[in-house]
């Protein structure tokens, strides 16, 4: 009898310590990788460019696009990256054909240049854009900025979602499709 008790409390205990852990306050978000039965692997979950673009409905074609450049490893990288991001909207606007065009394989190195011409070296917020500044694109040429009654422009389109920062820069969401020279 005096063993069933002790065995009573003790898994009284054991419940009561289980209880206390699945109420204790979560953690920040993490992955965890077992490497191997001694060691677990703790990763920061990330927040890159790629992945605010991703999560947005808003820019569907635009992940597609970057996909289809092969561009999603640089853009997750360290940057910083300054992305001027055109919406699905944005895509519709262009004409017929245009957005299947560039995403076939043979049209990689146009979409890239497009692609790369929406990109700035550098995490550029919006209080750091003046009017009339050149800001230099991935693509080797320049973007021209132009801020006129509190609207900013970028080469003439406007920027309608300034400063969505991300662990690797920002971006700026833009209403037209920023077309290279």
């Amino acid at each position: 009898m005096k063993n069933f008790k002790l065995v009573t409390f003790a898994l009284l205990g054991f419940a009561a310590i289980s209880l206390v852990g699945c109420n204790a306050p979560k953690e920040e978000a993490t992955d965890e990788t077992l490497v191997d039965s001694t060691t677990l692997v703790v990763e920061e979950v990330s927040n890159t460019v790629v992945d605010i673009a991703v999560k947005s409905a808003d820019h569907t074609t635009l992940v597609a696009a970057v996909t289809a450049a092969g561009l999603v490893e640089t853009l997750s990288g360290p940057g910083p990256f300054t992305i001027f991001a055109p919406t699905n909207a944005a895509f519709a606007a262009l004409p017929a054909g245009t957005v299947e065009g560039l995403l076939k394989p043979e049209s990689k190195d146009k979409l890239t240049s497009i692609l790369t011409y929406h990109v700035v070296a550098g995490n550029i917020m919006s209080p750091q854009l003046s009017d009339g500044q050149k800001v230099k694109t991935l693509n080797g040429q320049e973007l021209t900025v132009a801020i006129k009654g509190g609207v900013v422009t970028i080469n003439g389109i406007k920027v309608v979602a300034p400063d969505l920062a991300g662990s690797n820069g920002v971006i700026h969401v833009v209403e037209g499709v920023i077309m290279p020279k």
